[in-house]
């Protein structure tokens, strides 16, 4: 690509660089100078612009942008994507369903090495999406580029991009009661936690397809999570769960299941455990969870809910990122911080 500074005169079929104002008329940058504009900007007393001009085996931003978008998303339908319009050598990624954002990010680590004229932005790896979200995003930044080096891309970003679906469409909930708590407040604490897990599956397309409250005792629990429908159970408890040997996960063994994991290095969301029941995942929920605020306990939702259960390495690896926001009204901030008067 030649990049140059001419008279109009010498401009026709050029690529306008930079905007310019020709009498009562805008002259978009990216527009391909014909006849009538190469008249306006002599009219307009223009002595030089800046222009692009195409060499042989460039190909210009708009069929770049495009040609990229096709390796990365060859089948936009099956991919849970919608591809846009290529507009300033702009092409966007759309989520069609929910899900999760599923590539390998050595492979778009190795995209954007190709050339710093084709950029290529994602969320980051297996975040949760919503249908119409922006998932990425290609930029061809200047107005043309090499075909040989678009090729190289191309190969690179063969379908290197899908929205995982959700494959568990409805979960059941079992909530404990404390011990000693009047029936009102019970019922407060339980209807607040009802509402924050259905607003977390509703975003995934999930039903909550029932909940049952019972006394926290391990045999009243073990019976719930064996009764409760889903695809898969969810388990919000009134005291945190403490040990593998709490209440919780004892329940879970009583009712014929086992527990994988207990904890993890994402706060809020340290004291959550996930295993299986028979024919269905179950996660027992961190307390935190009560609050519709992103905790630990979305990454592994949402996973699980997408068909992927996270290994003990996996969940390791959540420690970096995973000092999320803190909860206003968690009862044990991370820091207390000693309140003082004046002097």
């Amino acid at each position: 690509m030649i990049f140059a500074r001419v008279p109009p005169g010498e401009a026709l079929g050029a690529v306008l660089a930079h905007s310019v104002v020709a009498g009562k008329r805008r002259i978009a940058k990216g527009s391909v100078l014909g006849p009538e504009e190469v008249a306006a900007l002599i009219g307009a007393g223009r002595d030089t612009i800046s222009i692009a001009r195409l060499e042989p085996g460039d190909v210009g931003e708009e069929a770049a942008a495009a040609r990229l978008a096709a390796a990365m998303v060859p089948d936009p339908a099956g991919a849970g994507l919608r591809v846009t319009a290529p507009h300033a050598g702009r092409v966007n990624l759309h989520a069609t369903r929910p899900g999760l954002a599923e590539f390998e990010p050595s492979r778009i680590h190795a995209l954007n090495r190709v050339d710093p004229a084709m950029t290529v932005a994602v969320l980051a790896p297996l975040t949760r999406v919503t249908k119409g979200q922006m998932v990425a995003t290609i930029k061809i930044i200047p107005y043309a580029v090499a075909d040989e080096t678009l090729r190289r891309a191309e190969a690179l970003a063969r379908a290197v991009l899908r929205v995982r679906p959700v494959e568990r469409r409805s979960a059941g909930l079992v909530l404990t009661e404390a011990a000693g708590e009047t029936g009102g407040r019970n019922a407060a604490l339980a209807e607040k936690a009802r509402l924050a897990v259905a607003g977390r599956l509703a975003a995934l397309g999930i039903d909550l397809a029932g909940t049952r409250a019972v006394a926290h005792e391990r045999a009243a629990l073990a019976e719930a999570l064996v009764s409760v429908p889903g695809e898969m159970v969810l388990i919000l408890t009134a005291a945190a769960t403490a040990d593998l040997h709490d209440t919780a996960p004892e329940a879970v063994h009583l009712a014929g299941g086992s527990v994988q994991r207990f904890g993890m290095p994402v706060d809020p969301g340290n004291l959550l455990f996930f295993g299986e029941l028979p024919g269905r995942p179950v996660i027992g929920l961190p307390g935190c969870a009560r609050s519709p605020a992103l905790n630990g306990a979305d990454w592994v939702l949402e996973r699980i809910a997408c068909g992927l259960v996270p290994s003990d390495d996996e969940i390791a690896m959540m420690g970096v990122g995973g000092l999320l926001k803190e909860i206003p009204t968690r009862p044990q901030p991370r820091d207390r911080v000693a309140r003082r008067g004046p002097g």
